[in-house]
């Protein structure tokens, strides 16, 4: 359904806010399509759900990792998303992100402010980019509803033989009238969708923006 569209918030992320216990909880696996498989838990004091995917391919690292985690490369995310301002960047360090996404009829568009933290094992060579709210940074608006509890972390890691695995984890409280079993019902959509895309992307011929 369209207006589950603006859950998948693609960028790049970082997950300081979490709490040990948030993180503790265990992923349950829910299903694999198309060689990505999906897992959901608990999150703690909320009635929603995380969600996580994950799926592993064969791609050259470096367009993989400039397509998560630089500002420059945002040509595969969700088509939904109407406005993304680039607030401050520092490659290989930080992405400040403001994203208005377009939800259908009757639900009000939603929008963000994140910041996204980016950083590499210089042991595994895993990256990962995590986000967190960003607040008191961008006005709200009367006819968008501001996304406030929100969650996510990427990462990259490599592989033998020129594979890679990418993982997708995140929690969104969309906030307004969406119905805690509709959200439930779809929220393994958003990793899924994000992680199909990006896949795409690392391996169409089009290369990444250095």
């Amino acid at each position: 359904m369209k207006f589950y569209s603006f859950l998948i918030i693609v960028s790049a992320v970082s997950l300081l806010s979490i709490s040990n216990d948030a993180r503790g909880q265990s992923w349950d696996f829910v299903k694999e399509k198309a060689g990505i498989k999906i897992y959901t838990r608990d999150e703690l004091n909320s009635s929603l759900k995380a969600s996580k995917g994950e799926v592993t391919f064969k791609a050259n690292l470096e367009k993989v990792n400039l397509l998560v985690g630089d500002a420059k490369n945002i040509d595969w995310w969700d088509k939904n998303i109407s406005t993304v301002k680039v607030i401050a960047f520092e490659r290989e360090k930080l992405i400040q992100y403001y994203i208005v996404y377009n939800v259908a009829w009757p639900l009000s568009n939603r929008d963000l402010a994140l910041e996204a933290k980016i950083s590499t094992d210089p042991v595994t060579g895993a990256r990962t980019v995590v986000a967190k709210p960003l607040l008191n940074v961008m006005p709200e608006k009367k006819d968008q509803v501001r996304i406030k509890k929100y969650w996510q972390k990427w990462t990259v890691q490599p592989l033998d033989n020129g594979y890679v695995r990418v993982t997708l984890e995140g929690f969104i409280d969309p906030t307004g009238n969406v119905p805690t079993w509709l959200f439930n019902m779809f929220v393994t959509e958003t990793p899924y969708n994000a992680l199909h895309a990006l896949r795409e992307r690392a391996l169409s011929d089009k290369p990444a923006i250095k």
